[in-house]
């Protein structure tokens, strides 16, 4: 099947060829003003200028005052989960601390508790339904974390939850084993056991099911050290399993230079940075994803985004949508936030939530820019005075339609 877009007020990210963006490279987004672009079976088949063009595709789509945008590239979630926390949302409100909850049973053991509680069919349903929803604000290729199973039959649940996500969805779906998010009540006293209970039998499990595309560790102080995540994710590269981290988010944790020293595809949070761990990260091909929904819901410092950048780090932008730290999958509210909050040009955050999301998955192939070849995953808004004017009206909502494999999605906002 064949259609054509046309008469686009802005097609956005128009790219030749992929490339990872870093430094002043971020803030070029290549645009077409007036355009078309034609589908082909669910793949962009050709784009450019409208101006003496005579389409002879048979269905046409007019988009005009509008703009088309590659759809929000997310590379980092914890989408599946058995239930909200709002309850320790309010203990926040209360002055306690993350670090508190956590001491104390709640956080990411709260979840793992439900998580033991909840059948894999209603942890699918439920994971379906918030698939959906993400989608409808536009995202068209999410990763997803396990890490609050904590034990070998919770850890193994969620993956095949996320399997069955990834073998339906019509988005691509990346998995990531995070059975080191943290130490089980169990084991607080005996890391090595459970580190040992990661490696010998959640790992060769989920190497032969197949279950995780990446091995991620929390390395934070009181957490994971990073000595455990370097052993950690070496086993996981054993089996095949590639490495992102969980770094810095707390503390100065070790984690940014664990990942570079292991050639992670990234080292995600990063709200806490100093001239080493940015330098680090900087002469590295590690990509830097920041969260910062996760940092405005924890009342942190929000990531150091333009040191970052003029450093010449890679960074992407990601939602972190989980239960206990950003109860949101909303790419747009990211992308706003990021100009808002950390300086980022608008360019820079649409490139970052865009192609470098996509890198940060290795899925640049697939997506994360207008470009021959890749899946026509698109957004398209309501008329807008300006590019800028997305991010700046934080509080609207800017999507007309989405699109996924060259069909319009039934489900709106």
């Amino acid at each position: 099947m064949t259609t054509e877009i046309t008469n686009i007020r802005l097609l956005v990210n128009t790219r030749q060829q992929n490339q990872l963006l870093r430094g002043k490279e971020l803030a070029s987004l290549p645009c077409l003003q007036n355009a078309y672009l034609v589908i082909e079976d669910g793949i962009i088949a050709e784009f450019g200028e409208v101006k003496n063009r005579q389409s002879k595709v048979p269905d046409v789509v007019d988009a005009s005052g509008q703009l088309v945008l590659p759809a929000w590239c997310d590379s980092h979630t914890h989408l599946v989960f058995a239930a909200s926390r709002e309850e320790e949302f309010v203990d926040k409100i209360n002055g306690i601390s993350y670090a508190e909850i956590a001491a104390r049973g709640g956080g990411i053991l709260n979840s793992a508790k439900k998580i033991a509680a909840t059948s894999e069919p209603e942890l699918l349903r439920s994971a379906r339904s918030r698939l959906q929803e993400v989608i409808a604000y536009g995202t068209g290729a999410i990763e997803i974390k396990s890490g609050y199973g904590l034990s070998v039959e919770g850890e193994l649940k969620m993956l095949r939850v996320i399997k069955r996500l990834k073998e339906t969805s019509a988005i691509p779906v990346k998995t990531t084993f995070l059975g080191a998010h943290t130490y089980p009540l169990e084991y607080k006293e005996n890391h090595q056991g459970y580190i040992d209970l990661i490696i010998h039998e959640m790992l060769p499990v989920i190497a032969r099911e197949k279950l995780a595309d990446y091995i991620d560790v929390f390395c934070e102080t009181g957490f994971f050290s990073p000595g455990e995540t370097e052993t950690i994710c070496r086993a996981g590269m054993r089996h095949g399993l590639k490495p992102k981290i969980h770094a810095n988010q707390l503390n100065l944790s070790g984690g940014t230079q664990v990942g570079v020293k292991l050639g992670a595809i990234s080292v995600d949070h990063l709200e806490t940075m100093d001239d080493d761990a940015i330098q680090t990260l900087a002469g590295s091909t590690t990509i830097g994803t920041l969260l910062p929904t996760a940092a405005y819901f924890l009342r942190m410092p929000f990531q150091p985004a333009r040191k970052l950048i003029d450093a010449g780090c890679a960074v992407a932008l990601a939602s972190d949508f989980n239960p206990g730290s950003s109860p949101s999958g909303n790419m747009n509210l990211v992308v706003s936030m990021s100009c808002i909050a950390m300086k980022m040009l608008p360019e820079e955050a649409i490139n970052a939530a865009t192609i470098n999301g996509a890198y940060a998955m290795e899925l640049q192939n697939e997506t994360g820019s207008i470009m021959v070849g890749k899946k026509a995953n698109l957004i398209f808004t309501k008329p807008v005075p300006s590019l800028a004017y997305l991010p700046y009206a934080f509080g609207s909502n800017h999507i007309d339609k989405v699109m996924i494999n060259g069909e319009f999605q039934k489900s709106r906002i």
